[in-house]
């Protein structure tokens, strides 16, 4: 994969043909992602926001707060996803 480095944002960031990504901890592993904030990482990944919670950096983020939470390199991400069941 060719990569770039460009500067967005004052911040040196990676570029591939696809276009810009950062790497987060998501999980507690590694990935790269194109998502800027916590709502276009959801769809990134295809899932539902229903029965969802995250976590960014040890804070909980509220599902009316997905849009406005700006993701940043080497951000720890937890998504947790709930099962109901009996």
């Amino acid at each position: 994969m060719l990569l770039f480095q460009v500067i967005f944002k004052q911040k040196l960031v990676k570029m591939d043909k696809k276009g810009f990504f950062m790497k987060i901890l998501l999980n507690g592993e590694a990935q790269d992602i194109s998502a800027t904030n916590v709502a276009d990482l959801i769809a990134e990944l295809g899932l539902e926001t229903r029965m969802l919670a995250v976590e960014r950096n040890l804070e909980v983020v509220s599902k009316s707060a997905y849009a406005a939470t700006v993701l940043e390199e080497n951000d720890k991400i937890e998504i947790v996803h709930m099962i109901g069941g009996g």
